[in-house]
Protein backbone atom coordinates (compact mmCIF):
# COMPACT_ATOMS: atom_id res chain seq x y z
CA UNK A 1 0.00 0.00 0.00
CA UNK A 2 2.92 2.36 0.62
CA UNK A 3 4.10 1.84 -2.96
CA UNK A 4 0.67 2.71 -4.34
CA UNK A 5 0.55 5.84 -2.22
CA UNK A 6 4.00 6.91 -3.31
CA UNK A 7 3.14 6.35 -7.00
CA UNK A 8 -0.10 8.26 -6.59
CA UNK A 9 1.74 11.16 -5.00
CA UNK A 10 4.29 11.27 -7.82
CA UNK A 11 1.57 11.22 -10.49
CA UNK A 12 -0.26 14.03 -8.73
CA UNK A 13 2.92 16.11 -8.60
CA UNK A 14 3.61 15.43 -12.29
CA UNK A 15 0.05 16.42 -13.21
CA UNK A 16 0.27 19.56 -11.11
CA UNK A 17 3.61 20.46 -12.67
CA UNK A 18 2.20 19.87 -16.16
CA UNK A 19 -0.76 22.13 -15.47
CA UNK A 20 1.50 24.82 -14.09
CA UNK A 21 3.76 24.61 -17.17
CA UNK A 22 0.94 24.84 -19.70
CA UNK A 23 1.13 28.67 -19.90
CA UNK A 24 4.87 28.39 -20.54
CA UNK A 25 4.29 25.85 -23.33
CA UNK A 26 1.65 28.13 -24.82
CA UNK A 27 4.03 31.08 -24.79
CA UNK A 28 6.79 28.89 -26.31
CA UNK A 29 4.47 27.84 -29.15
CA UNK A 30 3.59 31.47 -29.74
CA UNK A 31 7.31 32.32 -29.88
CA UNK A 32 7.88 29.55 -32.46
CA UNK A 33 4.95 30.83 -34.56
CA UNK A 34 6.26 34.41 -34.32
CA UNK A 35 9.71 33.16 -35.34
CA UNK A 36 8.21 31.55 -38.45
CA UNK A 37 6.51 34.82 -39.43
CA UNK A 38 9.61 36.93 -38.74
CA UNK A 39 11.80 34.53 -40.75
CA UNK A 40 9.51 34.79 -43.79
CA UNK A 41 9.44 38.59 -43.70
CA UNK A 42 13.19 38.77 -43.06
CA UNK A 43 13.89 36.64 -46.13
CA UNK A 44 11.67 38.89 -48.25
CA UNK A 45 13.46 41.98 -46.98
CA UNK A 46 16.85 40.41 -47.67
CA UNK A 47 15.69 39.52 -51.20
CA UNK A 48 14.72 43.15 -51.78
CA UNK A 49 18.05 44.43 -50.48
CA UNK A 50 20.25 41.85 -52.18
CA UNK A 51 18.21 42.00 -55.39
CA UNK A 52 19.51 45.50 -56.03
CA UNK A 53 23.08 44.25 -56.12
CA UNK A 54 24.92 42.21 -58.78
CA UNK A 55 25.43 39.29 -56.42
CA UNK A 56 25.29 35.83 -57.98
CA UNK A 57 22.06 33.85 -57.59
CA UNK A 58 23.81 31.16 -55.55
CA UNK A 59 25.16 33.75 -53.08
CA UNK A 60 21.70 35.29 -52.78
CA UNK A 61 20.30 31.89 -51.88
CA UNK A 62 23.07 31.38 -49.33
CA UNK A 63 22.41 34.80 -47.77
CA UNK A 64 18.67 34.04 -47.46
CA UNK A 65 19.42 30.68 -45.85
CA UNK A 66 21.79 32.20 -43.29
CA UNK A 67 19.26 34.91 -42.38
CA UNK A 68 16.52 32.32 -41.92
CA UNK A 69 18.83 30.04 -39.91
CA UNK A 70 19.94 32.84 -37.57
CA UNK A 71 16.34 33.90 -36.83
CA UNK A 72 15.27 30.32 -36.12
CA UNK A 73 18.20 29.74 -33.77
CA UNK A 74 17.28 32.84 -31.76
CA UNK A 75 13.58 31.95 -31.76
CA UNK A 76 14.08 28.34 -30.64
CA UNK A 77 16.52 29.38 -27.94
CA UNK A 78 13.98 31.93 -26.64
CA UNK A 79 11.22 29.29 -26.64
CA UNK A 80 13.47 26.87 -24.75
CA UNK A 81 14.19 29.51 -22.07
CA UNK A 82 10.46 30.16 -21.67
CA UNK A 83 9.82 26.45 -21.01
CA UNK A 84 12.97 25.94 -18.91
CA UNK A 85 13.76 29.24 -17.12
CA UNK A 86 17.00 27.89 -15.65
CA UNK A 87 18.38 27.20 -19.13
CA UNK A 88 21.32 29.39 -20.13
CA UNK A 89 23.36 29.76 -23.28
CA UNK A 90 26.36 28.14 -21.59
CA UNK A 91 24.38 25.08 -20.50
CA UNK A 92 22.85 24.72 -23.95
CA UNK A 93 26.26 24.88 -25.62
CA UNK A 94 27.57 22.32 -23.14
CA UNK A 95 24.69 19.99 -23.97
CA UNK A 96 25.32 20.45 -27.66
CA UNK A 97 28.98 19.67 -27.13
CA UNK A 98 28.17 16.39 -25.40
CA UNK A 99 25.85 15.25 -28.20
CA UNK A 100 27.91 16.65 -31.06
CA UNK A 101 29.85 13.44 -31.61
CA UNK A 102 26.74 11.24 -31.71
CA UNK A 103 24.88 13.71 -33.95
CA UNK A 104 27.92 13.98 -36.21
CA UNK A 105 28.05 10.24 -36.80
CA UNK A 106 24.29 9.95 -37.26
CA UNK A 107 23.98 12.82 -39.73
CA UNK A 108 27.40 12.65 -41.38
CA UNK A 109 26.06 12.73 -44.95
CA UNK A 110 23.66 15.58 -44.17
CA UNK A 111 26.39 17.77 -42.65
CA UNK A 112 28.75 16.87 -45.51
CA UNK A 113 26.22 17.95 -48.14
CA UNK A 114 25.40 21.08 -46.11
CA UNK A 115 29.04 22.19 -45.92
CA UNK A 116 29.60 21.28 -49.59
CA UNK A 117 26.55 23.38 -50.52
CA UNK A 118 27.93 26.40 -48.68
CA UNK A 119 31.30 26.07 -50.41
CA UNK A 120 29.68 25.59 -53.83
CA UNK A 121 27.58 28.74 -53.35
CA UNK A 122 30.58 30.77 -52.23
CA UNK A 123 32.95 29.80 -55.04
CA UNK A 124 32.72 31.77 -58.26
CA UNK A 125 32.52 28.88 -60.73
CA UNK A 126 29.45 26.78 -61.57
CA UNK A 127 26.67 29.32 -61.54
CA UNK A 128 22.97 28.70 -61.98
CA UNK A 129 22.32 28.31 -65.71
CA UNK A 130 25.66 26.66 -66.51
CA UNK A 131 25.81 23.38 -68.43
CA UNK A 132 27.94 20.94 -66.42
CA UNK A 133 29.14 17.35 -66.67
CA UNK A 134 30.07 15.30 -63.59
CA UNK A 135 30.18 11.54 -63.02
CA UNK A 136 28.11 10.83 -66.13
CA UNK A 137 25.54 13.55 -65.33
CA UNK A 138 25.21 16.27 -67.98
CA UNK A 139 22.70 19.10 -67.85
CA UNK A 140 21.81 22.65 -66.87
CA UNK A 141 22.12 23.80 -63.25
CA UNK A 142 18.67 25.03 -62.24
CA UNK A 143 18.90 25.39 -58.46
CA UNK A 144 21.48 25.09 -55.68
CA UNK A 145 20.44 24.76 -52.05
CA UNK A 146 22.19 23.73 -48.87
CA UNK A 147 21.85 19.98 -49.45
CA UNK A 148 21.49 19.29 -53.18
CA UNK A 149 21.78 20.71 -56.67
CA UNK A 150 19.11 20.35 -59.35
CA UNK A 151 20.50 19.55 -62.80
CA UNK A 152 18.12 19.47 -65.79
CA UNK A 153 19.27 17.06 -68.52
CA UNK A 154 19.12 18.02 -72.20
CA UNK A 155 16.32 15.44 -72.63
CA UNK A 156 14.21 17.15 -69.95
CA UNK A 157 14.71 14.91 -66.90
CA UNK A 158 15.64 16.52 -63.59
CA UNK A 159 18.53 14.99 -61.64
CA UNK A 160 18.86 15.78 -57.92
CA UNK A 161 22.61 15.63 -57.17
CA UNK A 162 24.03 15.65 -53.61
CA UNK A 163 26.33 18.62 -53.14
CA UNK A 164 29.13 16.41 -51.83
CA UNK A 165 29.26 14.62 -55.20
CA UNK A 166 29.80 17.89 -57.07
CA UNK A 167 32.32 19.14 -54.53
CA UNK A 168 34.51 16.03 -54.27
CA UNK A 169 34.59 15.10 -57.98
CA UNK A 170 35.85 17.00 -61.05
CA UNK A 171 33.10 19.07 -62.65
CA UNK A 172 33.38 20.06 -66.30
CA UNK A 173 31.63 23.39 -66.90
CA UNK A 174 30.79 23.49 -70.61
CA UNK A 175 29.47 27.05 -70.58
CA UNK A 176 32.13 28.68 -68.39
CA UNK A 177 32.96 30.83 -71.45
CA UNK A 178 30.72 31.93 -74.31
CA UNK A 179 32.72 29.95 -76.88
CA UNK A 180 34.60 26.66 -76.99
CA UNK A 181 36.36 24.49 -79.55
CA UNK A 182 34.58 21.77 -81.52
CA UNK A 183 36.01 19.16 -83.88
CA UNK A 184 35.20 16.60 -86.54
CA UNK A 185 37.25 14.02 -88.48
CA UNK A 186 37.19 14.13 -92.31
CA UNK A 187 38.66 11.37 -94.51
CA UNK A 188 39.88 11.72 -98.11
CA UNK A 189 41.01 9.05 -100.54
CA UNK A 190 44.69 8.14 -100.86
CA UNK A 191 45.01 9.53 -104.39
CA UNK A 192 43.96 13.02 -103.22
CA UNK A 193 46.44 15.90 -103.00
CA UNK A 194 46.42 16.58 -99.26
CA UNK A 195 47.37 20.27 -99.56
CA UNK A 196 44.50 20.85 -101.96
CA UNK A 197 42.08 18.93 -99.73
CA UNK A 198 43.16 20.93 -96.66
CA UNK A 199 42.60 24.20 -98.53
CA UNK A 200 39.11 23.11 -99.63
CA UNK A 201 38.19 22.10 -96.06
CA UNK A 202 39.50 25.37 -94.62
CA UNK A 203 37.58 27.46 -97.12
CA UNK A 204 34.38 25.52 -96.39
CA UNK A 205 34.68 25.80 -92.60
CA UNK A 206 35.56 29.48 -92.60
CA UNK A 207 32.49 30.18 -94.72
CA UNK A 208 30.10 28.90 -92.03
CA UNK A 209 28.33 31.73 -90.18
CA UNK A 210 28.47 30.08 -86.74
CA UNK A 211 32.23 29.53 -86.92
CA UNK A 212 34.43 32.22 -85.36
CA UNK A 213 37.01 32.39 -88.13
CA UNK A 214 38.93 35.09 -86.23
CA UNK A 215 39.85 32.49 -83.59
CA UNK A 216 41.38 30.30 -86.30
CA UNK A 217 40.52 26.98 -87.91
CA UNK A 218 42.88 24.03 -87.35
CA UNK A 219 43.25 21.31 -89.99
CA UNK A 220 45.70 18.50 -89.22
CA UNK A 221 46.42 15.39 -91.27
CA UNK A 222 45.95 12.95 -88.43
CA UNK A 223 46.03 9.32 -89.48
CA UNK A 224 46.52 6.80 -92.30
CA UNK A 225 43.25 4.97 -91.95
CA UNK A 226 42.24 1.72 -93.65
CA UNK A 227 40.54 3.44 -96.59
CA UNK A 228 41.38 7.11 -96.18
CA UNK A 229 43.76 9.74 -94.91
CA UNK A 230 41.99 11.43 -91.99
CA UNK A 231 42.04 15.15 -91.22
CA UNK A 232 41.22 16.51 -87.75
CA UNK A 233 39.23 19.74 -88.24
CA UNK A 234 38.79 22.08 -85.23
CA UNK A 235 36.94 25.38 -84.97
CA UNK A 236 35.48 27.77 -82.38
CA UNK A 237 31.74 28.30 -81.89
CA UNK A 238 29.14 28.71 -79.13
CA UNK A 239 29.72 26.81 -75.90
CA UNK A 240 26.22 25.42 -75.29
CA UNK A 241 25.51 21.87 -76.49
CA UNK A 242 22.91 23.08 -78.98
CA UNK A 243 25.29 25.67 -80.41
CA UNK A 244 27.89 22.92 -80.81
CA UNK A 245 25.45 20.61 -82.58
CA UNK A 246 24.27 23.35 -84.91
CA UNK A 247 27.77 24.47 -85.85
CA UNK A 248 28.90 20.87 -86.40
CA UNK A 249 25.91 20.24 -88.65
CA UNK A 250 26.70 23.30 -90.77
CA UNK A 251 30.42 22.50 -90.91
CA UNK A 252 29.83 18.93 -92.08
CA UNK A 253 27.37 20.11 -94.74
CA UNK A 254 29.80 22.79 -95.93
CA UNK A 255 32.74 20.35 -96.12
CA UNK A 256 30.65 17.82 -98.06
CA UNK A 257 29.54 20.50 -100.54
CA UNK A 258 33.12 21.75 -100.93
CA UNK A 259 34.43 18.23 -101.52
CA UNK A 260 31.77 17.50 -104.13
CA UNK A 261 32.48 20.76 -105.94
CA UNK A 262 36.22 20.04 -106.01
CA UNK A 263 35.67 16.37 -106.98
CA UNK A 264 37.46 15.11 -103.88
CA UNK A 265 36.38 11.66 -102.82
CA UNK A 266 35.28 10.96 -99.27
CA UNK A 267 35.77 7.18 -99.35
CA UNK A 268 33.69 4.57 -97.64
CA UNK A 269 35.49 1.56 -96.12
CA UNK A 270 37.05 -0.76 -98.72
CA UNK A 271 37.58 -4.48 -98.14
CA UNK A 272 40.25 -6.49 -99.97
CA UNK A 273 39.98 -10.29 -100.01
CA UNK A 274 43.19 -12.34 -100.42
CA UNK A 275 43.02 -16.07 -101.17
CA UNK A 276 45.87 -18.47 -100.46
CA UNK A 277 45.21 -20.55 -103.57
CA UNK A 278 44.20 -19.51 -107.06
CA UNK A 279 40.44 -19.36 -107.43
CA UNK A 280 39.21 -20.44 -110.88
CA UNK A 281 37.00 -17.95 -112.63
CA UNK A 282 34.73 -18.98 -115.45
CA UNK A 283 32.06 -17.29 -117.44
CA UNK A 284 28.47 -17.98 -116.67
CA UNK A 285 27.84 -19.40 -120.12
CA UNK A 286 30.62 -21.98 -119.71
CA UNK A 287 29.07 -23.42 -116.57
CA UNK A 288 25.82 -24.28 -118.26
CA UNK A 289 25.35 -27.69 -119.83
CA UNK A 290 25.12 -27.63 -123.58
CA UNK A 291 22.10 -29.39 -125.02
CA UNK A 292 22.13 -30.93 -128.53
Amino acid sequence: MNYIGTLRGQLEEMGKGLVESLPAFGIALFVVFATWIVARFAVRISDMLVGRTEMRASLKSLFDTLVRLAIWIVGLFTAAIVVVPDLTLASMLAGLGIGAVAIGFAFKDIFENFLAGVLIMVREKMRIGDIIECEGITGKVEHINMRETHVRKQSGELTVVPNSLLFKNPVEILTDDDIRRHQVVVGVSYDTNLDHAAAVIRRAVEGVDDVLASKGVDIFAQEFNSSSVDFLVRWWAGSSPRAGWESKDKVIRAIKAGMDESHIEIPFPHVTHTFKETVPVSQLGDTRKKTP
